[in-house]
């Protein structure tokens, strides 16, 4: 009796034993966090430097200049750029939802002829660059009239992220008992009351990371902008902040500032939606 150590000795010697391995773990996150936040750092202080002060060695400079926001915002066509960028990242996303969701659904429930065929072409058109395509896109829009249009981005984009979200929502709507929509019909639902009430709640997880995927990727989109769009005025974010690289020289504090500038709208949805992507990454991990 006298060799056994009680249950609060051992948690307390399991602990110590624990303690070196939690702080380099804890050291670990803490640098990777640093490393990663650093270049977002160097971009901050780079687009509040004078234009004096660019090529100085320093890492900060002597004073911060707040007026080179305001002077990208009035002197270039940011505002108009960035209008044009939120059309099409949100128009995008909601096209891909609304084509989606009735598609993953259909094949999720529906056990039909050639549905893995249908699933295995929906995923070789993820293979498919957009880069090998802009030739025919371009031909195809210019006949059409269609260039320099808000519209033409927005169906390009969804075009190539829509796979994506088939598939992710194909896979959460599966998972979900079918047993649930069969007893909400017999309450006295339709299948389409079903859906809304009833498996689109529980598959928010699955459409929270196709908005996330699909928003971020035509937020990011540049060649299909720059080819599909050549008036200032109706090229997306991407497009006008290479507008300040120049021939011969680089505005880099106001290309800094625009990218600054840039990355608040995704912070935003990420604020926006973070509860959701949190609940998604630990769906089906508590039963």
């Amino acid at each position: 009796m006298g060799g056994k150590a009680s249950p609060r000795r051992r948690s307390a010697r399991a602990e110590r034993r624990l303690r070196p391995r939690t702080l380099a773990l804890a050291a670990v996150a803490w640098l990777l966090a640093i490393t990663f936040l650093l270049p977002y750092v160097e971009m901050v202080i780079t687009a509040l430097r004078p234009a004096g002060e660019l090529r100085d060695a320093t890492y900060l400079p002597d004073e911060f200049v707040w007026s080179n926001f305001v002077n990208v915002w009035r002197d270039s066509n940011l505002a108009d750029n960035l209008k044009v960028s939120l059309l099409v990242a949100g128009g995008s996303t909601v096209l891909v939802l609304l084509v989606a969701l009735p598609a993953a659904y259909y094949t999720a429930r529906i056990r039909f002829r050639g549905r893995k065929l249908f699933l295995l072409l929906v995923l070789v058109t993820q293979m498919f660059q957009p880069t090998s395509l802009l030739v025919g896109l371009y031909r195809q829009f210019y006949q059409l009239d269609m260039l320099n249009s808000v519209w033409t981005l927005i169906l390009c984009n969804a075009a190539f992220n829509l796979a994506f979200a088939v598939w992710i929502l194909t896979a959460y709507i599966g998972s979900i008992p079918v047993q649930l929509e069969e007893a909400a019909m017999i309450d006295g639902l339709s299948r389409f009351g079903a859906l809304l009430r009833v498996t689109l709640p529980l598959a928010m997880p699955g459409v929270v990371t196709a908005v996330v995927f699909t928003f971020i990727a035509a937020w990011n989109e540049f060649v299909m902008g720059l080819t599909l769009s050549t008036l200032p005025e109706s090229q997306p974010l991407t497009v006008g902040i290479n507008n300040f690289i120049g021939n011969y020289s680089v505005q880099w504090n106001y290309l800094f500032a625009a990218s600054v500038i840039a990355i608040v709208p995704v912070i935003v949805l990420f604020a926006f939606i973070e509860r959701h992507v949190v609940s998604g990454l630990t769906a089906g991990s508590v039963k």
